[in-house]
């Protein structure tokens, strides 16, 4: 791809492109996701998010994107999604669940439109 077919995706509205730029701004956030690997780890998140943020020495926008759940602000923030799929998993959210969030849609409504999609 050269570089300006690249900067024509990315154009797309509502689209992060995780490029190097990202991957230094996320660098703690997703540090701290992959840490998630480790049940330890996991546990002693759940037990005090907050302190475990510091631990990784996340900003203030990573911090509040944790506390809300919210994968959008938290690949905005620098996360890559496959480090994001461990933090959702500790909160037991579904692939589902983040296609919602991403098409700005329920759960429900994202179920039936992968079900419509498959008729």
């Amino acid at each position: 791809m050269d570089l300006a077919e690249f900067d024509h995706h990315a154009g797309i509205p509502g689209t992060t492109i995780f490029d190097g730029r990202q991957a230094m701004k996320g660098y703690a956030l997703n540090k701290m996701c992959y840490s998630f690997n480790s049940k330890e780890n996991r546990d002693e998140y759940l037990r005090d998010p907050e302190v475990y943020f510091d631990k990784f020495r996340l900003n203030e926008q990573q911090k509040q994107a944790c506390r809300d759940k919210n994968v959008l602000a938290l690949i905005e923030a620098g996360g890559n999604i496959y480090y994001l799929a461990k933090f959702a998993g500790i909160y037991r959210m579904s692939v589902q669940d983040v296609g919602a969030q991403q098409t700005g849609m329920t759960t429900e409504e994202f179920k039936q439109k992968l079900l419509d999609a498959g008729r």
